[in-house]
């Protein structure tokens, strides 16, 4: 890794980035939406991947005019996508080298999710590397998304570390933006769900790296 001497902490996101499973909840849109008639519009995985949980269900809701409220929602995507987390879902190919090369340089290391806990949590216990990490921050807990940089700010102060001296890892381009405003050096991860954004990721990020997988 290339990261600058004064990086003291690095903070990853979690899908589309540590993990291979953006296609998992494309999946479960397609599910979840197809239910009620609905296809997905080509807009809205990019609409909703910052979003905070309840956020997206509000979104969801307002959006193609569901009679749900949020909890409903989000305890139906929670059945669809827990057991996948906890079993089938899979770090990118060299995440994992990654993170020993950051930890044997003596980075400290967070995650900082969308996600929920009952996902992310087993995620990472699955794939034998949650011992690697010294804090982990859901927009759950925060209360916002990756619209707003409280996760990482968050996440930087539980590491110890200021976000001049810490890296911030995404594969979404809003939550770049996000964490490059809030003062964090950036790192762009190729997706295929966000190669679309490609071209503006590299232009933002001070780096932009591939985790072994390019389709």
């Amino acid at each position: 890794m290339s990261l600058p001497d004064y990086i003291k902490g690095a903070i990853f996101d979690l899908d589309g980035t540590l993990l291979d499973s953006m296609w998992i909840w494309a999946d479960i849109d397609k599910r979840f939406l197809s239910k009620r008639g609905i296809e997905v519009p080509p807009d809205y995985m990019a609409a909703v991947c910052a979003m905070e949980y309840r956020q997206t269900a509000e979104y969801t809701i307002a959006r193609f005019g569901l009679k749900e409220k949020p909890e409903d929602l989000m305890q139906e995507w929670s059945e669809m996508a827990v057991g996948a987390y906890a079993t089938e879902l899979k770090l990118k190919p060299s995440v994992r080298s990654c993170l020993a090369e950051l930890k044997a340089r003596g980075i400290k290391l967070a995650v900082a999710t969308s996600a929920t806990p009952d996902m992310c949590i087993p995620a990472l216990k699955n794939n034998g590397v949650d011992y690697l990490f010294d804090a982990v921050v859901t927009t759950q807990e925060i209360g916002k998304g990756k619209a707003h940089p409280d996760v990482y700010l968050a996440a930087a102060k539980r590491l110890g570390v200021t976000p001049e001296t810490c890296a911030v890892y995404e594969d979404n381009l809003s939550a770049i933006k996000t964490a490059k405003n809030a003062g964090f050096y950036t790192v762009g991860v190729y997706d295929k769900f966000s190669r679309s954004d490609e071209k503006e990721i590299r232009q933002i990020a001070e780096e932009f790296i591939e985790f072994g997988i390019r389709n």
